[in-house]
């Protein structure tokens, strides 16, 4: 790996420990920034490098570094309620970076951060559902309904952000 290619997943990762504590508690699940970092560590990285980045940030985290959602961390944040989601970011990550790239359609890289939030959603509520005992339709209530809004905006926002700055990006790596 390059130098230049770690330098860019350190920035990425450190974007997404800088965006990952803004929260607003709006029920057990906050509302957080850091989905919005994670759409732009696979964007502009892309599905490899930009996953790696939220590995590292989960690794921050786990370790006890206040990079969470109310500027929490450790193995107990993990493993709490909130665990799955912040689990489901790499793949959101992967997903998101298998639509990244000048040489894809132009539609592929918010369609790719759409699934990315798909499977987001199904491995944190099925988490909380498991932790909580909640059923589907009460864990849908309270974590991802009042989700979709502001990840509609965070992706249409991260599509317009990651597509000038991720050519840039790729043209320093090559």
């Amino acid at each position: 790996m390059k130098t230049k290619d770690m330098t860019l997943i350190a920035v990425m990762a450190a974007l997404i420990c800088v965006a990952g504590p803004l929260s607003i508690a709006i029920g057990p699940i906050p509302l957080s920034l850091a989905s919005f970092a994670v759409y732009l560590a696979g964007a502009i990285l892309g599905w490899k490098k930009g996953t790696l980045a939220v590995a590292i940030y989960l690794l921050i985290g786990l370790v006890g570094v206040p990079v969470f959602s109310g500027f929490s961390g450790g193995f107990q944040k993990l493993a709490g309620v909130t665990g799955g989601y912040l689990i489901g970011y790499l793949p959101c990550a992967l997903i998101t970076g298998l639509g990244a790239g000048e040489e894809k359609p132009r539609w592929l890289l918010p369609l790719c951060m759409v699934l990315g939030t798909v499977a987001l959603y199904i491995i944190g509520t099925a988490w909380f559902m498991i932790q909580t005992k909640n059923t589907l339709a009460a864990s849908m209530g309270m974590c991802v309904i009042p989700f979709l809004p502001g990840d509609a905006v965070k992706i249409i926002a991260a599509t317009l952000i990651a597509m000038p700055v991720g050519k840039a990006v790729r043209a320093q790596m090559a």
